[in-house]
């Protein structure tokens, strides 16, 4: 269990675990000298259960809640401080806002220094503490008269918490192991130690993790958990990691860092979270507000962008994205706090949905639905809700990383299907899939009306004309799979259904008969488009017209303007490439243009088309093959 302080400055927070631990705190020497607790500060102690508790001594000084914050993160159970002389003060009431916005819902409540006051003193602020407490997740919650001097009601706090300890039920350790950082230093033969609360997973010596956001790779040398020399540790404790890397240095890791999982690497600027003003707060929270916004251990600034509406009223909620100046990591379901700009006062605080926000389209009625569904509880509540909206389908390695669960225990809910992309697999709703295919036939459909003398699309046109929206990727794989259960078919690159077919009229069919002979005739040099019209006595935009259809049928390709080729030919061209290839280990100009006896600028025009139609790829004065082209083959075949 880990316990954390809470309460106004000189309250006694620090003299009570001392009484509680047998521990002294407030290590620096300047917090010694003014007698109050400006950083945090751990302590350990066994209560009786046989295994330690952590104790979590956080300043109470407005000017310190930030150092507060960060050691508030991943605490189990609240211990609120209330010195009966002076009673319920600014920071009681902050830091109590803050412990309910993290989500702590366990808490005793200590009244200290019951040594300088009357019992009617004490019964009135232990009545004041019970209507602070009423409202809010920790009504009821028991209350301790005490003197950390005189050891008065100290025992009675010490077996309740023990208590505590065992009702407690141990964090689950699923998932990818993460930490936040709250502090680091260098021990002498041992070199950088970090310290933090484990927010999930498990980690044990030897394993290799990831500095975040920095993206830096360490290796664990060693731990401690709960200040306990240990082989490994797990989700909700307290926990030091001696790390090794190369070249790693103590001053590259800052109070708010992340030790993580690689898997879990993934810096981000942008959060989409569900909003909490707090009702104490005297007026509305506007939109693009600038603010400090406190996640695990770090502080970071920013601006509150609204997705509902252009304010929120003191003890409202809304959903918001979170606009950083500096990268962060986060999960779903993490807890966070904000405060304004001058970071003085607390507002309000939520709850992580997406951490991976997009920067458009965040106010559209599709996102604004998927967000509602991540209110819920997990990813399989949220998954069908979430598959609904998403056009481009669901990436499942984000998911993993968004909701931190290992693929390898996913249950897919029924009609969900996973399909496999160049970028890797996407998650679908079988209906949106299925409607996606029916939208590109029908799309194509479309395109063969309105322009019959083409034999088709290409991909990428087809992709702008039927499903804009799709990531190219995702219709590529649409696509192959409507030509795998053949719904529609290629010719070259023209993308068709079965039954449509480009046809020459009787005029066309007259004029190729003439342009044919010229064409075959001309050999690896064939005539221009010019030089045909001359010799037909055509005009030549007809000629032309007449020659960019019969490309489009796949049996010329035009290699530069006004210059077409017979497929054939080209594949005679193609197969001299490849035994040059073979026999020189590579294709050169030079030696192209003397196999095939033409001038130098024709062979370079040919070797840029084998370029651009990928029959070759060119790396420096030579080029080489590609394999997989489907002009890579002889003429015959062989």
């Amino acid at each position: 269990m880990i316990v954390g302080t809470a309460g106004h400055i000189d309250h006694g927070k620090t003299a009570l675990l001392q009484a509680l631990t047998g521990v002294a705190g407030d290590r620096r020497r300047e917090e010694r000298e003014r007698g109050i607790t400006i950083d945090l500060g751990y302590r350990y102690a066994d209560l009786g259960d046989g295994a330690p508790t952590g104790f979590i001594d956080v300043p109470g000084h407005e000017r310190f809640v930030h150092n507060m914050l960060a050691g508030a993160c991943g605490i189990d159970l609240l211990l609120l401080v209330v010195a009966v002389d002076d009673g319920v003060m600014p920071q009681t009431r902050e830091h109590l806002a803050i412990a309910e916005l993290l989500g702590i819902r366990r808490a005793l409540v200590a009244l200290s220094k019951i040594d300088r006051v009357a019992p009617a003193r004490i019964e009135a602020v232990r009545a004041q503490v019970a209507a602070l407490l009423a409202p809010g997740p920790f009504a009821g919650a028991a209350q301790f008269p005490l003197s950390s001097l005189t050891g008065a009601g100290v025992g009675a706090l010490r077996q309740t918490l023990a208590e505590e300890a065992r009702q407690i039920r141990a964090r689950s350790d699923a998932g990818h192991f993460r930490l936040a950082i709250d502090r680091a230093f260098s021990v002498a033969g041992a070199g950088v130690v970090v310290t933090g609360t484990a927010f999930a997973g498990r980690v044990q010596v030897g394993d290799a993790l990831t500095l975040s956001p920095s993206g830096r790779p360490v290796r664990v040398r060693g731990l401690h958990a709960q200040n306990r020399e240990a082989p490994s540790a797990r989700a909700g404790q307290r926990v030091a990691l001696n790390l090794a890397g190369e070249r790693l240095n103590v001053g590259e890791i800052r109070r708010g860092d992340w030790l993580v999982d690689p898997v879990l690497h993934a810096p981000t600027t942008r959060l989409d979270i569900e909003l909490r003003l707090l009702p104490s707060e005297a007026k509305a929270l506007r939109h693009w507000t600038p603010l400090h916004v406190h996640l695990g251990a770090q502080d970071v600034s920013g601006r509150l962008a609204l997705l509902e509406g252009d304010s929120l009223e003191p003890g409202g909620t809304a959903l918001a994205q979170l606009l950083l100046n500096a990268p962060t990591h986060a999960l779903h379901g993490d807890a966070l706090v904000l405060r304004d700009q001058s970071a003085q006062r607390t507002l309000g605080g939520g709850r992580v949905l997406d951490p991976f926000a997009p920067a458009r389209q965040r106010r559209t009625p599709e996102r604004l639905a998927q967000l509602a569904a991540l209110c819920g509880a997990g990813l399989e509540d949220a998954l069908p809700a979430l598959l609904e909206q998403a056009a481009n389908g669901l990436d499942p390695a984000r998911l993993e990383r968004q909701f931190n669960r290992p693929r390898a225990g996913w249950v897919l809910p029924a009609g969900v299907r996973e399909v496999a992309t160049r970028l890797g697999p996407r998650l679908y709703c079988e209906t949106r899939w299925d409607s996606l295919g029916e939208r590109l036939l029908a799309g194509l459909q479309r395109f063969h009306q309105e322009q019959p003398d083409e034999p088709g699309p290409d991909r990428d046109r087809l992709r702008r004309y039927a499903l804009p929206e799709l990531e190219r990727p995702v219709f590529i794989a649409r696509l192959e799979n409507l030509l795998a259960a053949g719904r529609l078919q290629s010719s070259g690159p023209w993308l068709h259904l079965a039954e449509h077919q480009v046809r020459l009229s009787a005029a066309e069919e007259a004029l190729k008969a003439q342009l044919w002979p010229l064409l075959e005739a001309g050999g690896y040099d064939p005539p221009w488009v010019r030089d045909l019209a001359r010799t037909v006595g055509r005009d030549e935009a007809e000629v032309r017209l007449l020659l960019r259809k019969l490309a489009r049928l796949g049996l010329l390709q035009q290699v530069v303007k006004d210059l077409f080729y017979p497929e054939a030919t080209l594949r005679r061209l193609a197969h001299c490439a490849q035994e040059l290839a073979e026999r020189d280990g590579g294709i050169q100009a030079a030696a192209f243009r003397d196999r095939i006896q033409i001038g130098r600028k024709r062979s370079i025009q040919l070797l840029e088309h084998f370029d651009r139609v990928g029959l070759t790829r060119r790396l420096g004065d030579r080029r080489r093959i590609r394999p997989d082209s489907a002009l890579a083959v002889p003429p015959n075949g062989n």
